[in-house]
């Protein structure tokens, strides 16, 4: 379903790759994380090319609710508690530098893009006590973070956390000004990456190769499983967001930490409510949109729906982003995944991080997102947790959908191979999007059984 962004901001046309050519950095991906990445590499003038298999900013950055902001639910405690509050530092500290370079980025390009400072509030209706150790804990840490209890929801609160001078944005306005400074090719899906030696990675498109030194994997999950084997270390989490005329104006924004709870921020006259959020591949009973909208009917009885839309989120073992080298043994391969649901501003961190590691001009400070980090206790029990779904998964390879219980699906009258060609767990309907989705590693799939998202590389059948 379209998002609000993609109707407001349409993008001119990249030419496809069709020819063999040689760079000094190869990104593939043009989500915001690849565009920020080159961006910051052209800046420090790097040669770049971002190679995209379909079109610029198709896939989760069309679905994001554009929080600029450091404020990640109920994170930094967690931080203190389990890596000390040094590595905890420099997760703050590289969040709120990446709200700075959104806003330097905006006032130095002039781009009309609806940047508004505000503040982001986790509330609850519950509980307040760890709302205030979040806040305490924040602050602790050099983010401008308060407690309290008073704020703009049409409904009680316990309590509420206030993080200062954080952000919003239009994301595609905001990447429509600057894609046209980079080189970029469309519908250039790269099928195969192959290290030759040292320095040197050619990647393998339909109609043509890049070889380069260097190579960002922006692509949301990463595609390559060995090595790295970032199958077995992230999920995929889909939640869910619906566009509001006639509701409430917030001064800022606003995140549920109770299981139920709500997202809250304005696009103009228009209120965005998100929630329901589930694993991918774990919505077989459907109904998330009808259960926010009766929600948001309890609030603004006049209120009226004018867009929905979902969005997949790459969910790591302890909840913090991988972001550096690819694997210990491939120096010169970089990734960027697992931003949770906080995205626009781990792709600018992203992009910090890598345009750094690639001129060799690294600043201290981003042990915490290193994908060789240390595993935590967590960490290992969301190992065991993950890899019981993948094993419950992996089942009976052909079904007839005319078989199928969903009664969307049982007028069609194709047989799809219904396992997922990443690596063959089975698929699950999603009623809501009218999608395959793997539950495993969250590859989603048309009806038909054309690819939408991956990590798979193709469709069905």
């Amino acid at each position: 379903m379209e998002s609000l962004w993609n109707r407001i901001t349409k993008f001119e046309e990249f030419e496809t790759l069709e020819d063999d050519i040689q760079v000094d950095t190869a990104v593939i991906g043009a989500g915001i994380t690849g565009i920020l990445t080159a961006y910051l590499l052209k800046e420090k003038g790097v040669e770049t090319v971002v190679l995209e298999a379909d079109r610029v900013a198709s896939g989760q950055t069309s679905g994001t609710t554009a929080k600029i902001t450091s404020q990640h639910n109920l994170i930094y405690q967690k931080l203190i508690r389990i890596y000390g509050i040094e590595m905890a530092r420099q997760y703050a500290w590289w969040n709120e530098w990446a709200i700075r370079q959104y806003e330097r980025i905006i006032e130095e390009k002039e781009i009309e893009c609806d940047f508004i400072k505000c503040s982001a509030y986790l509330y609850s209706q519950h509980e307040d006590f760890r709302l205030k150790e979040e806040a305490e804990a924040a602050k602790a840490l050099g983010i401008d973070a308060v407690y309290g209890s008073i704020c703009e929801l049409p409904f009680p609160v316990k309590g509420v956390a206030e993080f200062r001078n954080q952000a919003r944005i239009s994301p595609l306005k905001f990447l429509k000004e600057i894609v046209g400074e980079l080189k970029i090719y469309e519908n250039t899906r790269v099928s195969r990456v192959e290290r030759i030696r040292e320095g040197e990675t050619r990647l393998y498109t339909r109609y043509g190769t890049v070889t380069a030194k260097h190579v960002v994997f922006a692509c949301h999950f990463p595609f390559v499983n060995i090595p790295g084997y970032y199958f077995a270390r992230m999920y995929q989490s889909r939640s869910y967001v619906l566009a509001l005329k006639h509701a409430d104006q917030f001064q800022g924004y606003y995140l549920g930490v109770d299981e139920d709870g709500c997202s809250f921020r304005n696009v103009g006259d228009l209120l965005l409510i998100g929630g329901g959020k589930h694993r991918t591949g774990e919505n077989r009973e459907g109904g998330k949109y009808r259960i926010l909208l009766e929600r948001a009917k309890e609030w603004w009885p006049e209120c009226k729906e004018v867009a929905r839309w979902s969005a997949q989120d790459c969910m790591t073992l302890d909840g913090i982003p991988y972001i550096g080298r690819f694997e210990q043994k491939a120096q010169d391969w970089f990734v960027a995944t697992g931003f949770g649901k906080w995205g626009m501003t781990s792709a600018m961190a992203s992009a910090g991080l890598l345009s750094d590691l690639i001129t060799g001009k690294e600043k201290t400070g981003g042990e915490i997102y290193s994908p060789q980090r240390r595993i935590s206790v967590e960490a290992v029990k969301e190992f065991a947790k993950n890899s019981i779904i993948t094993a419950k998964n992996l089942g009976k390879e052909i079904i007839s959908i005319q078989k199928a219980t969903e009664p969307e699906i049982k007028e069609s009258p194709i047989e799809l191979r219904l396992r997922c060609p990443h690596l063959g767990c089975r698929l699950a309907w999603n009623p809501d999007e009218r999608t395959w989705e793997c539950p495993c590693h969250g590859s989603e799939f048309q009806e038909e059984g054309y690819l939408v998202n991956g990590p798979a590389q193709k469709g069905m059948g």
